[in-house]
């Protein structure tokens, strides 16, 4: 499924949409950024709590269809932008990254 239909599903909150077409085909969980540069597959949906601007790099480094931050963390303005900018689609949720991983396990 796409990121678009996959955010609508969920009801993911939508903070940057730039390529709605992406194709979700799986999750990483991780906050450590070597780790998910060398573990997220290709369209993965990257579930994190990090929201430094290296969450950008990392996100185009591993072609992940989006970033999904958990627990209701924040982007600042700056990120977003950049984001936006690299074409990498965001979701957000107030939900834990456990709770959405075991959410969307039957679906990606």
């Amino acid at each position: 499924m796409t990121v678009e239909t996959f955010a609508k599903e969920f009801d993911f909150k939508v903070l940057s949409l730039p390529s709605p077409e992406k194709e979700v085909t799986g999750a990483y969980v991780g906050d450590l950024l070597s780790w998910v540069m060398g573990r997220a597959n290709s369209g993965d949906v990257w579930i994190t709590i990090m929201s430094n601007v290296n969450i950008a790099a990392v996100a185009t480094l591993a072609d992940t269809a989006c970033i999904l931050l958990a627990e209701g963390v924040v982007l600042d303005d700056e990120v977003l932008s950049v984001a936006k900018n690299k074409g990498i689609n965001v979701l957000s949720s107030e939900k834990s990254a456990y709770s959405i991983a075991k959410m969307i396990s039957d679906t990606v």
